[in-house]
C-alpha cells in the first residue's frame, strides 16, 4: 500500500503536527523556564539529528546507498540548520532557518513527496523529521521570542540561492532532483500550479519572495493581537 495525501495516515500526521504547535504556543510560559527550556531545545535537537541518523543507518542496513542521502535537499539542510539553532540560538541562523525551514517543511507536510505509509519507516522520518523542522523554528519564535525581519527575508532568499548552486551541480552529475531544480515532482504540489521546467523556477522568485513576506506578516499580526511583549523586535548581532 502507498502513501496517499489526505487519507488516514496523513490526516494522522497533521492532527500531530497541530497538537506538536499548540503545545508550544500554549506551554510557551512554562517553556521559557531555564530548566524547561535547556530539555526542551535538546530533545528537539536530538530528535531532528537522531531522524537523519536513522534514515542514513536504514541505508546502510537495507543493505544500499540511495544518492538522495546526501544533504543537497532543502529540508534536509534546514533539519541541520534547526538543530544548530536550537542548540546555539544563533540570531543570523535564524532568520535563514525561520523562514526557509518553516516554509519548505510546511509545504512538504500539506503536499508529501512519500511512497512509504504507515507503519513504514519512511512514514515516520518522513513526518517525525518535518514536523520537527517546523517546531524547532516556531519554539524559537513563541518562547524564545527571536523575531524576523524585513531584511532578514532578503536574507533568507540570498541562502536560499546560495544553498541551489551544490544542489543543481549534483543533479546534472548524478540525475537527481534536488530542491525540485530540474523537474517537477512526481506527487501534488505547488507546482503545479506553475509552468513546465525551467518557467517554473522564475516564477518560484516571486511565490518565494511572497510568502516569506505571508509569515513575516503573520508573525508581526500575532505579536499585535498578543501584545508587544511577545517580542524582541528588531534582530541583534550574535551576542
Amino acid at each position: 500500500m502507498e502513501f496517499e495525501a489526505y487519507h488516514a495516515a496523513h490526516w494522522a500526521a497533521l492532527a500531530v503536527a497541530a497538537a506538536v504547535l499548540f503545545i508550544i504556543v500554549g506551554q510557551r510560559e512554562r517553556l521559557r523556564r531555564p530548566g524547561a527550556n535547556r530539555a526542551a531545545r535538546r530533545s528537539l535537537a536530538a530528535l531532528l539529528a537522531g531522524s537523519e541518523a536513522a534514515l542514513q543507518i536504514s541505508y546502510a542496513v537495507g543493505g544500499g546507498w540511495d544518492v538522495y542521502a546526501l544533504p543537497f535537499e532543502l529540508c534536509s539542510i534546514t533539519l541541520w540548520l534547526s538543530a544548530v539553532l536550537l542548540l546555539t540560538g544563533n540570531r543570523r541562523l535564524y532568520e535563514v532557518s525561520f523562514f526557509l525551514g518553516t516554509l519548505g517543511a510546511t509545504q512538504a507536510l500539506l503536499t508529501p513527496n512519500l511512497s512509504a505509509t504507515f507503519p513504514e519507516f519512511g512514514y515516520f522520518h518522513f513526518f517525525i523529521a518535518h514536523i520537527a523542522i517546523v517546531a524547532a523554528n516556531v519554539y524559537m519564535t513563541v518562547v524564545e521570542r527571536l523575531r524576523p525581519t524585513f531584511s532578514s527575508v532578503l536574507r533568507a532568499l540570498a541562502w536560499l540561492h546560495a544553498l541551489a548552486i551544490p544542489a543543481a551541480i549534483a543533479n546534472l552529475a548524478f540525475g537527481t532532483n534536488f530542491m525540485y531544480l530540474a523537474r517537477k515532482p512526481n506527487t501534488a504540489s505547488l507546482l503545479d500550479l506553475l509552468g513546465p521546467w525551467p518557467w517554473y523556477l522564475l516564477q518560484l522568485e516571486v511565490v518565494a519572495f511572497l510568502l516569506c513576506l505571508a509569515l513575516l506578516g503573520l508573525v508581526r499580526l500575532a505579536d499585535r493581537l498578543a501584545g508587544s511583549n511577545e517580542a524582541y523586535g528588531r534582530l541583534k548581532p550574535n551576542e
